[in-house]
């Protein structure tokens, strides 16, 4: 995969980690995933997965 394909997945993860986070947390509803303490959970490490796809692995790269 290139790098912009792993920034652009990396995006995605960010973006959905924080829906799904805020789901968890009950801020936006009308999913059974509202209210879930498991999604509470999940959606900020699927956010920090995605980060590190976007961001991380290309500073990286940079340095060596």
């Amino acid at each position: 995969m290139t790098s912009h394909a792993l920034t652009a997945v990396g995006v995605v993860l960010v973006l959905l980690g924080v829906l799904f986070t805020l789901q968890g947390v009950g801020v936006v509803g009308g999913s059974p995933m509202t209210g879930s303490a498991f999604w509470a959970t999940a959606g900020p490490v699927i956010a920090l997965v995605g980060l590190w796809l976007a961001v991380l692995r290309k500073v990286g790269r940079r340095r060596g």
